[in-house]
């Protein structure tokens, strides 16, 4: 996927909308998964049930964690906490790794949901940009048939 640039103009108002709102709702976490497309794919193959559950009984918190494990199954939650009347969430690809070498998603807000769902959102956009990067950089290369052979001289 290359970069689009629509796309990271919707992400970006999505996350603007999730740092104004006072609370989720309904139509907000509808337009946040509405960006999901392995949700998407998961709901035609029926295993998102949990998932509709709890958005069914507006537990939005475990809703917003359900849909980072869905999606975004390679970031997990690295640190969640209280500080200065704010909700603080990061997310990790590498949650053991010590923090001064992990890029983490991170985000702050008054209602614990929402600090969950923008950092989801952070995560996303992070995806989105190493996808970028991994495409300019990394030459494609065409497997070849034959083989390998290590002419090296270890004497």
């Amino acid at each position: 996927m290359l970069f689009n640039p629509a796309h990271e103009d919707h992400l970006e108002r999505l996350s603007a909308r999730l740092r104004v709102a006072p609370a989720v709702t309904l139509d907000l976490f509808a337009d946040v998964t509405a960006i999901c497309a392995r949700i998407a794919l998961l709901a035609k193959a029926g295993k998102t049930g949990r998932l509709a559950r709890l958005i069914a009984t507006e537990a939005w918190t475990d809703a917003a964690l359900t849909l980072i494990e869905l999606e975004a199954p390679n970031w997990r939650l690295r640190r969640l906490e209280y500080e200065d009347g704010e909700w603080v969430c990061s997310l990790s690809t590498h949650p053991n790794m010590p923090v001064a070498f992990d890029e983490t998603a991170d985000a702050r807000h008054e209602d614990l949901s929402l600090a969950i769902l923008s950092a989801f959102l952070d995560a996303r956009r992070k995806n989105s940009e190493a996808r970028e990067t991994r495409s300019l950089t990394t030459p494609r290369l065409r497997p070849t048939s034959g083989l390998a052979m290590c002419c090296d001289n270890f004497a």
